[in-house]
This record gives C-alpha cells, sequence and structure tokens, in this order.
C-alpha cells in the first residue's frame, strides 16, 4: 500500500489543536454578597423541594397499603 500526500480541504481544522492565541480572555469578577446570597438561596429552595417531595411521595410507594376509603354520604345508605 502506499499512502499519497495530497492537501486536505480542510487541513485548518488538523491544525486548530496546535493554535494558541496571544488574547487572554478579562479577569473574572468577584461576586457580590447579595449575588452569594440569592445563589445559595435559590439552591436551598431546589435542596428543601426536592427533599419535601420525596417526605411526601415515600409514603405513596410503599407497597401493600391499599387505599383508604372514603365514607359514603348517608342518602346513598338509606336506600
Amino acid at each position: 500500500m502506499f499512502s499519497r500526500r495530497e492537501p486536505v480541504p480542510f487541513a485548518f481544522v488538523a491544525e486548530a489543536d496546535r493554535f494558541r492565541s496571544n488574547v487572554t480572555p478579562p479577569p473574572r469578577e468577584s461576586m457580590s454578597r447579595t449575588q452569594l446570597a440569592a445563589r445559595s438561596l435559590v439552591g436551598l429552595t431546589v435542596v428543601a423541594g426536592l427533599a419535601g417531595s420525596l417526605l411526601f411521595g415515600m409514603p405513596a410507594l410503599e407497597p401493600g397499603r391499599a387505599p383508604v376509603k372514603s365514607q359514603q354520604s348517608q342518602a346513598s345508605e338509606g336506600r
């Protein structure tokens, strides 16, 4: 077998991993106290919602529990 040395139409893609930019990105701004408090409050709300749904949903997932029958009205019993 022989290999052909033809130019590849997308040779720039092969060179992209070697390219290094000389432009540095701007430094990240530090979060203020209000942003930090808001982010932690949102996180706490999400965690509390998941914990609450798990707490209230677990009894419904237990096998072998019979559904509670509602009481019939007195008018239907008199017939």
